[in-house]
């Protein structure tokens, strides 16, 4: 038995998911106010035969225990499976993590808060600090936003960090591992930050990961960070998103912008949903982190700095990583920051005013072309063309197909033409998105599916794939979610959770046919995608019962009615395509 089912077996969902909300017995469920969005009437469902849980009303989605935890706590997997192994007192092997450097992880979040809690009393209290001090005064911060963000200052030494730390118990190799010193002639080692207004750098758990600096003159460079450490990544981290991630849940939407103060200011003003990306590009991993609590964002960085490459990064983003993104065009010349002490209602303004990633995209496009010329025309429509073809949604391309073609005045069929013709852009960023009893068979097609997927790589561009919800196993979910975020089997290696690799080794070396390999894979995906809408109306029955019964209000039932009519409608699409398919294959 593998620690992810030993860790299933000892854990009763209903026991977990009621730490988080009040569960009543329903028939052979358990029926609750859904965790996840705010409700008056109850449309989240447990079901402890399946140890599952599904919600019927906004979210409209479900999963197992791992799923649910990792959903509500904002964590991956492995955090997750060593949540679920803690609390279920299931000791994961040290095959699967090292203990050694799990303390050593820990040591580094522990000299991060020394350190900053050593910057904080110089800002505070210090003499030194107070060239920092008559800066953050003359930005606008209150003590109270500086004491929140944990702001500090290092002084202009060349080891009193050092020195402070060590004479606390930690030795010079941890403060080398946590980027807090540099190694100068020697073995001498220095302090890294000297002279600077510090920004500690905390992950969605209220760790600090790391450090931001900023000069307080005008000498260059001027903003430090930290380096790559064990537990910094800056190419992954979020600047606020320990004091954003409940107003981006509650709002539903993560306004992203670019510096330090630019957050700070938002904060202090009450726009609590913002966030920074720490630099001029939003990547692949800050978007995942942030889809675990909104898949609506808005990217708020200035046109200088980000230019075409940061937006056209947005418009991928929408389309493989199933994000909402808009663009919320700045004044030029003016940063968040500047607008929001200026007038709070014209961010509020600017707020309103965003526009969806592609349309912008149009509009940068087009800014500088002359759309009455030929030459100009094709230029458009090179540029624009392998953006439309990203888009995976029919309708939606559709509609910037038919834009596009206005735009140009060529007809639609022309366009379509020569979108037919254009591959969407390659090395798009790919995400992570991310029950006890699960059918055999089932297990066998979603493990057959995978082992086509991950021996033939070429498949993940394939439009006939499978989605994550389909994967009823949680080892087969985790692989199939991390094989969309990386390029090749050495780097999902890496990625993946220890605890699912064994399983890993298995999928590849499956032997399978060589032959019609496209056709197996989009047969595969049809197959589990009636699996999973089957397994889906047959819940949604159960609920729409228990509901009549109980007396639930129309507007429930109209809901549950209306969901069971989409299931019906998709189930219809299944059958079509899958007799299409047979008498395909017949010919």
């Amino acid at each position: 038995m593998s620690v992810i089912d030993e860790v299933k077996q000892r854990t009763d969902i209903v026991e977990v998911v009621s730490q988080y909300t009040t569960l009543t017995k329903a028939g052979r469920t358990f029926r609750a106010l859904c965790p996840f969005h705010s409700e008056k009437h109850p449309s989240f469902f447990v079901y402890p035969e399946q140890q599952s849980w599904h919600c019927f009303g906004a979210c409209n989605t479900g999963g197992d225990i791992f799923s649910f935890i990792m959903k509500k706590e904002s964590i991956d997997f492995g955090d997750a499976l060593r949540l679920l192994a803690q609390r279920a007192g299931v000791k994961i092997p040290s095959r699967f993590e090292s203990e050694a450097g799990k303390d050593e992880k820990e040591r580094l979040y522990q000299v991060n808060q020394a350190a900053a809690q050593y910057f904080q009393n110089l800002l505070l209290n210090s003499p030194s600090g107070e060239k920092a001090r008559e800066y953050l005064a003359k930005r606008g911060l209150s003590q109270k936003t500086i004491i929140d963000f944990q702001l500090g200052f290092s002084p202009n030494s060349w080891n009193n960090l050092k020195q402070y730390l060590i004479e606390r118990g930690y030795v010079q190799s941890e403060l080398l591992t946590a980027g807090l010193v540099i190694e100068a002639k020697g073995e001498e080692t220095h302090d890294r930050f000297r002279n600077k207004l510090m920004f500690p750098i905390f992950d969605i758990r209220g760790r600090i990961t790391g450090f931001g600096a900023r000069v307080l003159d005008d000498s260059l460079p001027k903003y430090l960070n930290s380096p790559q450490t064990l537990i910094f990544d800056k190419s992954g981290s979020l600047y606020g998103i320990n004091l954003a991630q409940a107003a981006i849940k509650q709002q539903d939407l993560a306004v992203i912008v670019e510096g330090y103060m630019d957050v700070i200011t938002a904060h202090q003003n009450g726009f609590n949903n913002v966030v920074a990306s720490m630099g001029t590009s939003v990547t692949p991993k800050q978007v995942s982190a942030l889809k675990k609590l909104t898949k609506n964002m808005a990217l708020a960085l200035d046109a200088d700095a980000a230019g075409e490459e940061a937006m056209l990064r947005g418009v991928s983003y929408e389309n493989t990583l199933d994000a909402e993104v808009m663009v919320i065009i700045l004044p030029r010349g003016k940063d968040p920051d500047d607008i929001i002490k200026q007038d709070a209602k014209i961010w509020r303004h600017l707020l309103e005013e965003s526009l969806p990633v592609v349309d912008y995209t149009f509009n940068m496009v087009i800014s500088n072309l002359d759309l009455t010329t030929a030459k100009d025309k094709a230029v458009a429509a090179d540029k624009l063309l392998p953006i439309i073809a990203e888009i995976k949604e029919p309708v939606r391309q559709a509609h910037y197909l038919q834009k596009l073609a206005r735009l140009v005045k060529v007809s639609e069929r022309s366009i379509e033409v020569a979108l037919s013709r254009v591959k969407p852009s390659q090395g798009r960023p790919k995400t992570k998105e991310s029950a006890t009893l699960y059918p055999l068979l089932t297990n066998r097609l979603e493990e057959y599916c995978l082992a086509l997927l991950l021996q033939h790589p070429e498949l993940k561009q394939s439009y006939q794939g499978p989605s994550p919800e389909y994967f009823q196993n949680t080892e087969n979910r985790e692989i199939f979610i991390t094989w969309q975020q990386v390029n090749d089997l050495p780097s999902l290696m890496e990625e993946l959770d220890p605890a699912i690799r064994e399983n890993l080794h298995s999928l590849i070396a499956k032997n399978l046919p060589s032959n019609q390999i496209e056709q197996k894979y989009a047969n595969c995906a049809l197959r589990l995608r009636e699996e999973f809408l089957r397994s889906l109306e047959i819940k949604r029955g159960e609920v729409l019962a228990l509901v009549a019964e109980a007396g639930g209000i129309d507007a429930e039932l109209a809901k549950l009615q209306e969901q069971g009519i989409e299931v019906s409608i998709q189930l219809g699409e299944v059958f079509i395509q899958k007799a299409r398919r047979g008498q395909h294959q017949r010919r």
